[in-house]
């Protein structure tokens, strides 16, 4: 777990790089936002309460990427998703859609890098060591999100998307999460900042 040391630094090159990033992406930030309005013919910017660090729920910002179609409720998405549209699958693939969450890493509720946030029913149900992943806020990258890249296309590839989910890459991604933190550096973090960006 971070000493309270360590969990300044990290939000202090959270702050730091968040207002750089945003200084330098806020004109696709909002160029994606009007493609997304018009697309979906509803606003572009995408909501959703996440759970966050302490198991404190957040609102999560994304440029919205997928339509509603009737008969499809799960919060599993998989690369072959008819909810995703034309702009969406583009936006998706480069990661623009992300590019919102500089604002929850700048307002204090996201950190660069960290667990990915999860909707209501994964990660506010950890129990005993597995709940060390609440230490930390949860990130825009991390291990666990570096390891999944192709997410989308190894859930499109299975029969249950949403049980294969739950029960081997999110309990995976919980392992490799608890690794992060019990040996956290702020180096490890800057590591993992460029593979996101370069690799």
């Amino acid at each position: 777990m971070l000493r309270v040391g360590q969990h300044r630094l990290k939000r202090a090159l959270d702050i730091l790089l968040s207002l750089i990033a945003i200084g330098v992406t806020w004109w696709v930030i909002l160029l994606a936002w009007i493609v997304a309005t018009v697309e979906t013919r509803s606003n572009g910017l995408f909501r959703q309460k996440r759970v966050g660090k302490d198991g404190k729920l957040f609102y999560f910002y994304k440029i919205k990427t997928m339509k509603r179609v009737e008969g499809i409720d799960t919060t599993v998405t998989t690369s072959r998703d008819r909810r995703i549209t034309r702009s969406g699958a583009f936006f998706r693939c480069n990661k623009i859609d992300e590019l919102p969450q500089l604002f929850n890493v700048l307002m204090g509720s996201m950190s660069f890098v960290g667990p990915r946030p999860d909707v209501v029913g994964f990660a506010d149900r950890l129990e005993g060591d597995d709940r060390i992943v609440l230490s930390v806020r949860p990130g825009i990258t991390g291990p666990a999100s570096l390891k999944y890249k192709d997410e989308e296309d190894l859930l499109a590839q299975q029969e249950d998307p949403e049980r294969y989910n739950r029960e081997v890459i999110w309990p995976d991604k919980v392992k490799i999460n608890k690794e992060y933190i019990k040996h956290w550096s702020l180096k490890q973090d800057i590591n993992y900042i460029f593979k996101t960006i370069f690799g």
